[in-house]
């Protein structure tokens, strides 16, 4: 018989609120994305030395795995993440720098953020993570692709935790949805509770 598995927490960010487990925790008028994070990093009590140099996609997805593991134990928790918009925010960034008349070379510190899978990084590093991780690029939020990856991952023991969702930020846009798997936890893993909880804001 299957292991059934449990979403243990959530959380969502968009258009200047953020959200855990349902509950709003952090409200602002200012939505342009900037602003609001700075704001929410600060309010939140997040302290992470790198935070300011990070690109926005980085900033959104540690911000809102914070939220999920600032009291975690388990470190050996996967990563399993998607979004629309890979890294072009970044990626628009760094062709520019390239196109700068004025410009000597790139900036190494905008290069450095031209994967998406880079967040996934500075979550591990802050929170000291050890397991895999993998990013997916979808057209749309999509849960089959979530749930299947995630289930394999769990019962082949490749982690005891898994730390998944959707973290998209496209021309000033942003949307986070993270959630934890687990052997229990509130919520059944199925992909119906990943779609109503990614409407939970």
């Amino acid at each position: 018989m299957a292991t059934r598995y449990h979403i243990e927490q959530y959380c969502r960010i968009t258009n200047g609120r953020i959200s855990k487990n349902g509950a709003l925790v952090f409200e602002s008028a200012e939505t342009e994305f900037s602003a609001f994070i700075k704001t929410a990093y600060k309010t939140l009590g997040i302290a992470y030395s790198k935070f300011f140099k990070m690109d926005s996609l980085s900033k959104l997805a540690l911000v809102a795995a914070d939220l999920l593991l600032v009291e975690e134990p388990e470190k050996n928790m996967a990563l399993v993440f998607s979004n629309n918009a890979s890294s072009l925010d970044t990626d628009r960034k760094h062709q520019q720098s390239i196109q700068d008349p004025d410009g000597y070379f790139p900036s190494p510190a905008v290069f450095v953020y031209t994967l998406p899978n880079i967040c996934m990084g500075e979550i591990s590093i802050k929170h000291r993570l050890f397991s895999e991780n993998s990013f997916f690029i979808n057209n749309r939020f999509l849960a089959d692709n979530l749930f299947d990856y995630t289930n394999s991952l769990l019962a082949m023991q490749k982690a005891e935790k898994v730390l998944c969702g959707w973290v998209d930020f496209d021309h000033g846009k942003y949307d986070a949805f993270l959630y934890v798997v687990a052997k229990n936890g509130t919520f059944t893993h199925s992909k119906e509770s990943i779609n109503q909880l990614y409407q939970t804001i």
